[in-house]
């Protein structure tokens, strides 16, 4: 990300698989942004090093800032937390309020059960094939700036007064 001049976006925590990351992008001379609810500060240790943090009042202010800041999703294995962003982002895209990139990081086949579950889905008629097409699986961190490239240019504006 730092080579590329790409700004990285993330929950604002120090520690964890993000703060390892936010940590390496800092270190190769990039930019970090992050976002952390006040309530969340201190229990996940808010990055003082991050090029910029902002605490917020809420979990809904946060997820709602750092779409407004990214161009882009790339999402790493994680927990309930990853799998409430990924969702909530996902279904965003799916009613239209935004058509930025999303992509699915799938270390270690990870993200195979929830690919599975959207299959799932379809197969009982409770979302269309069209689902498949709102998001990308990549199998390697290497490959996230292709499938980004891969994908068009966002045609729908995003303005804060749609959500």
């Amino acid at each position: 990300m730092a080579e590329r001049g790409v700004t990285l976006v993330y929950g604002g925590g120090r520690i964890g698989l993000m703060g390892v990351i936010a940590d390496s992008v800092l270190a190769n001379g990039g930019r970090v942004v992050g976002i952390i609810p006040h309530h969340l500060d201190l229990r996940e240790v808010g990055h003082r090093g991050a090029s910029e943090l902002h605490v917020v009042d809420s979990m809904h202010v946060r997820k709602h800032q750092m779409f407004e800041l990214s161009d882009a999703f790339a999402v790493l294995p994680g927990g309930m937390g990853t799998l409430d962003e990924t969702f909530e982002i996902l279904t965003w895209r799916q009613i239209g309020l935004h058509d930025k990139p999303l992509i699915l990081v799938n270390l270690d086949n990870y993200w195979d059960p929830l690919v599975d579950l959207i299959h799932h889905a379809i197969d009982n008629g409770f979302a269309n094939r069209r689902t498949l097409s709102l998001f990308t699986v990549v199998d390697r961190v290497e490959d996230i700036f292709t499938a980004v490239e891969r994908q068009p240019e966002p045609a729908v504006p995003c303005k804060p007064e749609r959500f």
